[in-house]
C-alpha cells in the first residue's frame, strides 16, 4: 500500500473504532538550548493534533475530493478525544468549512488559513521536544519534498507556521529528514531507516556516525537502531513509520511480508532479524509483534526470547492503520 492509499485506509479504521556515505568527515551543526529535552512518545497526553487539509488536485487528481472527505473524518474521529487544528489554504477554506459542519466533534476542529503544498504534516511540520517541566520547542528538519521528489515550496515553511501558531520556539536542523523516518519510544531509543536518512537526496556526504550524533543531541537520544532499505520504493524512500513502530516498553511492531505479496519478504525479514538482535537505551531486548499484509500477527515473548507468532485474520486496511 502507498502513502496515497493509506489515507482512505486510515479513515476507515479510525471510524471503525539508501545507502548514504559511511565514512564521511563532514558533520551538522549540533543544536543549542536543547540540552535535557527529548522527542517523547506519540502515545505520550498531548494538548492537540495538527493536521493538514490538501487542495493540490494537480498532485490528487480527481481523487482529491474524497481524500479531503477522509481528512474531515480522521480529523473527526480525533477530534472526540483532543482538539485538532487543520491548516488549510485560502482557495480551500470553503471546502474544508462544508466539511467540518457535517463532523459530530465540529466544535474541536480548527481551521487555521496556512500554506501548504500538500497534506503529510507528519513529516512537513515540526518535531517537538519537551522536557521535565514539561516546556515544549520545537526541531525543524527541512522538508525537501521526501528528496525533491515533489515540489514543497509552501510545505518548506510549514513547520516554522506551526510553531509560531503554537507558541514556541523553533529549532533549524543540520539534518533533511521527516517525521515519518523517525520512531521513538520516549525513553532514549529510536527507529530509523538507512533508505531515509542516509541517502544521498537528503544528506549527501554524511555519515551515520554524524547523523546519529546530531539526533542524540536534537531529541535526546541515547540508542539508535537502524533499519536498511529500500531506497526508491515510494516516495518516501521506505519510512519508518510503514515498516516499524513501538508499542510500548520494549515492544515494536514490525511489518512482515511474509508471502511476498508487495515484493518485500527479503527486506521485512531483515528487519526483523535486526529488531530480534536489538537492545533500547535501557539495554532491554525488544519483543516483537508481526503485522502481515492480510494478517495480524501477535508475539509474547520474554525479554530475552527469540522471534516468534501466531496468526490472527484481519484485513489489510485494518493491520496498516493499526501500524
Amino acid at each position: 500500500m502507498n502513502r496515497r492509499r493509506f489515507t482512505h485506509a486510515a479513515s476507515v479504521a479510525l471510524l471503525a473504532g539508501c545507502g548514504g556515505s559511511q565514512d564521511a568527515d563532514a558533520r551538522p551543526p549540533e543544536l543549542a538550548g536543547l540540552v535535557g529535552y527529548r522527542m517523547p512518545d506519540e502515545a505520550e497526553a498531548h494538548e492537540r493534533t495538527w493536521m493538514g487539509f490538501t487542495s493540490s488536485s494537480d498532485i490528487w487528481g480527481s481523487d482529491l475530493p474524497g481524500v479531503q472527505l477522509d481528512l474531515m473524518r480522521i480529523a473527526d474521529a480525533i477530534a472526540a478525544f483532543e482538539p485538532v487544528s487543520m491548516l488549510v489554504e485560502n482557495t480551500a477554506l470553503g471546502r474544508a468549512n462544508q466539511l467540518r459542519n457535517q463532523a459530530v466533534n465540529r466544535a474541536r476542529i480548527e481551521l487555521i488559513e496556512g500554506s501548504l503544498d500538500d497534506l503529510w504534516l507528519r513529516d512537513t511540520g515540526p518535531v517537538f521536544v519537551v522536557n521535565a517541566a514539561q516546556q515544549l520547542q520545537a526541531v525543524n528538519f527541512n522538508f525537501n519534498g521526501w528528496g525533491r521528489k515533489q515540489r514543497f515550496a509552501k510545505d518548506a515553511g510549514v513547520a516554522a507556521a506551526i510553531a509560531q501558531r503554537s507558541g514556541v520556539q523553533i529549532h533549524k536542523s543540520g539534518l533533511i529528514l521527516e517525521g515519518g523516518g523517525l520512531e521513538v519510544d520516549g525513553q532514549g531509543t529510536a527507529i530509523v531507516k538507512e533508505s531515509c536518512v542516509l541517502n544521498a537526496n537528503r544528506n549527501p556526504g554524511l555519515s551515520k556516525s554524524a547523523v546519529e550524533s546530531a539526533l542524540r543531541s536534537t531529541l535526546g537520544l541515547e540508542k539508535i537502531i537502524w533499519l536498511p532499505g529500500p531506497a526508491g520504493g515510494d516516495i518516501t524512500d521506505a519510512h519508518t513509520d510503514f515498516y516499524a513502530r513501538f508499542a510500548g516498553e520494549a515492544r515494536v511492531v514490525v511489518s512482515h511480508d511474509a508471502a511476498d505479496t508487495y515484493g518485500e519478504r527479503s527486506v521485512t525479514q531483515r528487519h526483523i532479524d535486526v529488531l530480534r538482535q536489538a537492545t533500547d537505551a535501557r539495554s532491554w531486548q525488544a519483543s516483537a509483534c508481526s503485522v502481515c499484509p492480510s494478517s495480524v500477527s501477535t508475539t509474547t515473548c520474554a525479554a530475552s526470547d527469540s522471534y516468534s507468532d501466531k496468526t490472527t485474520r484481519r484485513s489489510r486496511t485494518s493491520s496498516r492503520a493499526a501500524r
